[in-house]
């Protein structure tokens, strides 16, 4: 059985694996990713589109001139996508979370494995929680710069906007607001920071004692020594 020290360090690593798995499953399923407010102009009116979408799946409000509203609808992202580019990038990214769940299930089995037993297999040990929450951290990070890439770079919201409403004429401005299922992946890094500095500190004071337990001569008084 690991000691109580063991216990409760890895206790605690567990505790923010599982918060990072919890938070990863809300950032997939919530589409509060983005606010987009994009104005087409045309020779006699102009029109602003109103979005907010996810990975998945949004909502979009279409208003004309003075504030007036026309409609209001939902839309899959997929269905509204006919860029390849745009689209490859949003599966991109969903993969990538994908794997950054099963990153941090890894880890909580983990660290669950050395709360409760003493593994023989190094990889089963810290090695492995490091291993596991880095890589979560990595690709949280990943999709955290691919979003913004795809919201400015390929038109994301612009095109979402023309798949709701196809009669939209020419682009003129757009404004974005990144909601809190984006900036919540913040946490996910922290929490993965957390875990591997918490396993950390186990892991040197394990290494610490080992050592002074290696050279107890060293510390011995010189009598003994000689004796």
């Amino acid at each position: 059985m690991p000691s109580r020290k063991k216990t409760g360090m890895f206790a605690s690593a567990f505790f923010t694996c599982v918060c990072s798995f919890v938070i990863i499953c809300v950032v997939l399923a919530t589409q509060h990713w983005m606010r987009s407010e994009v104005r087409f102009s045309g020779t006699n009116s102009s029109v602003t589109v109103s979005l907010t979408y996810g990975l998945f799946s949004g909502t979009c409000e279409q208003f004309i001139d003075a504030g007036l509203q026309v409609s209001e609808k939902t839309f899959q992202v997929a269905d509204n996508l006919s860029n390849t580019k745009t689209k490859g990038t949003i599966t991109a990214i969903i993969v990538i979370l994908v794997l950054s769940l099963l990153s941090s299930l890894l880890s909580s089995g983990f660290t669950c494995t050395n709360a409760v037993s003493n593994p023989y297999q190094t990889f089963l040990g810290p090695t492995g929680v490091y291993t596991w929450n880095s890589l979560c951290g990595i690709f949280i990070l990943i999709a955290m710069i691919l979003f913004p890439v795809n919201i400015e770079e390929n038109g994301l919201s612009v095109e979402l906007a023309r798949g709701c409403f196809s009669f939209l004429q020419t682009h003129s401005k757009s404004a974005h607001t990144y909601g809190y299922s984006y900036w919540i992946m913040l946490l996910i890094i922290f929490l993965n920071i957390a875990c591997i500095i918490i396993i950390y500190l186990y892991d040197h004071a394990r290494y610490s004692k080992k050592k002074e337990q290696e050279r107890p001569i060293e510390n011995a008084p010189k009598d003994v020594i000689l004796f």
